[in-house]
Order: structure tokens, then C-alpha cells, then sequence
């Protein structure tokens, strides 16, 4: 192994600069040459390369999103869009290469070790949908906005006796909507992962209300059947038997930019650490996540065809702590 590229792709997330930084130092350190490539996979197509020194990579551990930037990329799905992809890795003469990213991201990573580039993933999206990690890089800092959020709109929603429904985001997942609404206290929660309609929130708001309770708090994931503003419209027509005049709050992409934080670094520094060590050993083929709190390499090839499931007993935790 001499010569190295790092791309980060598809949503951006709090620590993916932190990943870039270890990966780059890392490799240096084992005095391998590090290149980026800019805007993903629509760069790798493009040839859109950048040497990666020590220095480059100076500063950007506190940064929230990506410096080497990120873009969706179709046309990569193609044959011949891949192709485009070996070609400039070949004139490159990239001997490994390391992908930072999600779900999208870790697939094209495997159809890339199929043609057979040495490639290794790094779990990275604020959704936490990844098989293979079991916490993945932006998760925590994503959390912790979410949270923040939710303390904030209780102090006013208790002062004016309001309910609010707050969406976060999470795409398809609803993660981060169920461990905020765990975390922040909320009167219930709603994700895709679980049947839910307009009424179900009427009657929790409702209970709520006959309990005393100064407001009412419904986390919505972004990716619901029935998200934030479908809620909203149907509720307000009941506003008279809840109790609660209601307002709605979407984070929507505030969840992506936010400083990274310890929890994020830290772990995106380790998986980083983990992808070289990868490399160096001639393990490719692999994602590198974080399982049962150790370091642990994955088939891509499972990574791309399995779904990581929501564990049932944080949805029994947030109907028990919800009264």
C-alpha cells in the first residue's frame, strides 16, 4: 500500500472531517501518500483529486460537514459511471481507497470492491441505519441538537400551556426522533417504523393534558407515514377536546451542521484509525463500525443488503416514561 484516497459522500455529518484527519495522519504516519477526492463519487467520475499533507488537514477537526465536500451521484449507479470511477483511480494509481459515509454511500463502496478495488468504509450518517455499526459517526452531535431543541421548546410551550410537534430528521429511520423523545421527555413519538395515525397523537395529547401535564411534547421523524405537517392538520381541528393550542417546529438540515462533539471525534478518529488498519493489513472489502463499543470490520457485502433494525424495548422506554 503507497497511495491512498479518501472520499466523503452522500449527507453530510458532525465528525466526517475528524474521519478525513485521522485517515490522512494515519496514512502519513505509516508514510503512505493521501489524496482526497472532492464532492464523492460525482468527484471520483470526474477525477477531482487533491493531495491530503499533514498540514491540509490542520484545523478541520472542529469543523461541522465536509471539507472535501459532498454530492449525490446517479449516474455512479451505472456501469458506465463506475467504469468513469476505475479509470481515474487507475491513473491515480490509487492502491486503496477509504469511503466515509452512509448507506448509499457503503453500497457503491461494495459494487466498487466487486470490480475489485481495495476499499474499506467508514460508518458515517447522522440516521444511524448502517448494518454493520452499531452507533455511527454525526449520531451524537445530531442527538444532542435534537435535544437541545426539545428542552427549549418545553420552557416555552410550559409557560403558554401549548403542545408542540417537533420534527427531526433520520430520513427512513427513526432513531434519532426516539431517543430524543427518550432523552427529552416527550409525551410521544412517532416513526416510520411503527403504525401510527393523527388520531393515536389526539388521544396521547389528550391523556396528557388529563394528567395535569403544563404541555404537551410529540416527537415526528421526518420519514413517518404521517410526518409534522400532516399531524398538524389534522389535529388542530381537535385543538378544543386536547387542551393545548398547537405549534409545529421542524429542525430539518440544523441536525446536520452543528459542531462536532467529543462523542463524534472521538469516533470518528477510531473508526479512521481502524479503515487504515484495514488497508495496511490487506482486510478490503469491509465496512469499519463500532460494535458493542469495540472497533469491527463488516463484509460490505452484508452492509449493502441488510437492514439495521430499531431495538423494540426503546419504544416499551418511551411509552412507559412518557406519563
Amino acid at each position: 500500500m503507497r497511495r491512498v484516497a479518501v472520499l466523503t459522500s452522500g449527507g453530510d455529518a458532525p465528525g466526517m472531517n475528524a474521519a478525513i484527519r485521522a485517515v490522512a495522519r494515519t496514512g502519513i504516519d505509516r508514510h503512505w501518500t493521501i489524496v482526497g477526492v472532492r464532492r464523492g463519487y460525482a468527484g471520483l467520475m470526474s477525477g477531482d483529486f487533491v493531495p491530503l499533507g499533514a498540514r491540509d488537514v490542520g484545523g478541520i477537526i472542529h469543523q461541522p460537514g465536509t471539507f472535501l465536500r459532498s454530492a449525490r451521484a446517479p449516474e455512479f449507479k451505472t456501469e458506465e459511471g463506475r467504469e468513469r470511477a476505475l479509470f481515474h483511480l487507475n491513473r491515480e494509481k490509487i492502491d486503496g481507497l477509504v469511503v466515509i459515509g452512509g448507506n448509499g454511500s457503503q453500497t457503491g463502496a461494495a459494487a466498487l470492491s466487486n470490480l475489485g478495488v481495495p476499499v474499506v468504509g467508514i460508518a458515517s450518517t447522522i440516521d444511524n441505519d448502517l448494518y454493520g455499526s452499531d452507533i455511527s459517526i454525526g449520531v451524537d452531535t445530531a442527538l444532542n441538537i435534537g435535544l437541545e431543541a426539545i428542552d427549549r421548546l418545553r420552557a416555552t410551550a410550559s409557560s403558554h400551556e401549548r403542545a408542540f410537534l417537533i420534527e427531526l430528521m433520520g430520513r427512513d429511520c427513526g432513531y434519532l426522533a426516539l431517543i430524543a423523545a427518550i432523552a427529552g421527555g416527550a409525551e410521544a413519538v412517532v416513526i416510520p417504523e411503527v403504525a401510527a395515525d393523527p388520531d393515536s397523537v389526539v388521544r396521547e395529547l389528550q391523556d396528557a393534558h388529563r394528567r395535569g401535564k403544563s404541555h404537551g411534547l410529540v416527537v415526528v421523524a421526518e420519514g413517518a407515514e404521517y410526518n409534522a405537517d400532516a399531524i398538524a392538520r389534522h389535529v388542530i381541528g381537535h385543538q378544543d377536546r386536547i387542551g393545548f393550542e398547537l405549534r409545529v417546529t421542524k429542525l430539518g438540515h440544523v441536525q446536520r451542521g452543528g459542531i462536532p462533539s467529543v462523542a463524534d471525534r472521538l469516533l470518528a478518529t477510531r473508526l479512521a484509525a481502524g479503515a487504515v488498519e484495514q488497508l495496511a493489513r490487506g482486510e478490503t472489502g469491509t465496512l469499519v463500525g463500532l460494535r458493542a463499543g469495540e472497533v469491527a470490520a463488516t463484509p460490505l457485502a452484508e452492509v449493502a443488503n441488510r437492514k439495521k433494525e430499531l431495538d423494540p424495548a426503546l419504544l416499551e422506554f418511551a411509552r412507559i416514561l412518557a406519563r
